[in-house]
């Protein structure tokens, strides 16, 4: 897997509130959209590791709102692999209007079967 992964999101008029500002609740699917992009340059699918009985799930979330970010505004995220275990990863996230630091976020997602119970996460993926 690899460590680090940019994409471009450009917000959308749903994503905004009666202000116009980008909603809190949006960020944390920026974050997940983050994720799966990094999987998929790893060359692998989310898709294609729940058929196999890999799941991820979000056991801790964490945001710093820096700036607010509004309606048809190209947004930069990265994200970083920041520490894996056996079990987990540690991902943390820095989400940028040009130079300006929009926000800044950290989740954990652990690995687990159709159980629903924590399982190691396969070794091809953990790298």
């Amino acid at each position: 897997m690899i460590d680090r992964h940019t994409i471009s999101i450009r917000v959308r008029y749903p994503e905004v509130d009666a202000m116009g500002y980008v909603h809190h609740s949006r960020f944390l699917q920026y974050f997940e959209m983050g994720r799966i992009e990094m999987v998929r340059a790893s060359g692998f699918s989310y898709a294609a590791l729940e058929e196999q009985g890999v799941f991820f799930v979000v056991v801790k979330a964490q945001i710093d709102y820096k700036a607010p970010a509004r309606y048809d505004d190209e947004l930069t995220l990265t994200t970083r692999i920041v520490k894996t275990t056996m079990v987990r990863f540690d991902h943390s996230y820095e989400l940028r209007k040009g130079s300006e630091l929009i926000a800044q976020g950290f989740t954990t997602i652990a690995c687990v079967g159709k159980d629903g119970k924590v399982m190691e996460i396969p070794a091809q993926i953990r790298g």
